[in-house]
């Protein structure tokens, strides 16, 4: 029975016409796209997960800042908490009379903090405006698709004048396929971005509370 659909379904795309094509090719390269970004984007989060709760682990439980950094290179693989810590220990090399050095340690230890977790989140982040994009354009890319295979239907009976079933069965199957390939392609993409950016949210959320704690630590301690 799979046999067949997949033997249709090549009959269907070898019939269709250059835009039919087009349509077809687009859908399977944003297919393969996303399922790449899912594919890797589950690895990483769920990798991130797990570095996250040993490296935090890892830094309270450290003697001191200098023991806590050897500690995050061997357990942060995924580089969540070290650039943190490392910006943080990095105000100590900044430039005097620069703005970098403006306000109090509290000042610059929240500005550097903040942006080294920006640039954190940038990272994981990183895939999900993919998954939106096909996610909510696949389906109007399978109805572009379909619209066209309805025209081409509608355009073969208006020439011939008359009406036959292989006149419409040929072009109105290849818009049946493009519907269902549009849905085919962005459902997996809807469901993996709202998935993803909620591990994203979680992940998140912890690091802005290490990045709250941590500053407090290093203000209380005068960024020994």
């Amino acid at each position: 029975m799979m046999d067949n659909a997949g033997q249709g379904l090549l009959q269907t795309l070898a019939q269709a016409d250059a835009l039919g094509r087009t349509v077809a090719l687009l859908l399977l390269t944003m297919s393969v796209a996303s399922w790449v970004v899912i594919l890797w984007k589950g690895w990483l989060l769920r990798r991130a997960a797990r570095d996250l709760g040993l490296s935090t682990a890892a830094f309270w439980q450290a003697a001191d800042l200098d023991d806590a950094q050897r500690r995050l290179v061997t357990f942060d693989a995924q580089q969540l908490v070290l650039p943190l810590l490392q910006a943080a220990l990095g105000l100590a090399n900044a430039l005097p009379h620069t703005l970098a050095a403006a306000g109090d340690r509290s000042q610059q230890l929240t500005r550097v903090l903040r942006d080294a977790l920006h640039r954190v989140l940038h990272r994981l982040q990183f895939g999900q405006v993919l998954l939106a994009t096909v996610g909510s354009t696949a389906p109007f890319v399978g109805l572009l698709g379909t619209v066209w295979g309805i025209y081409n239907a509608l355009a073969g009976i208006g020439l011939d004048g008359g009406f036959r079933i292989e006149q419409v069965s040929g072009p109105v199957g290849e818009s049946l396929v493009m519907t269902a390939a549009g849905l085919v392609v962005a459902i997996p993409a809807v469901l993996a971005y709202n998935v993803l950016g909620r591990q994203i949210s979680r992940i998140e959320a912890d690091l802005e509370g290490f990045a709250r704690d941590l500053r407090e630590l290093l203000v209380h301690r005068g960024l020994e």
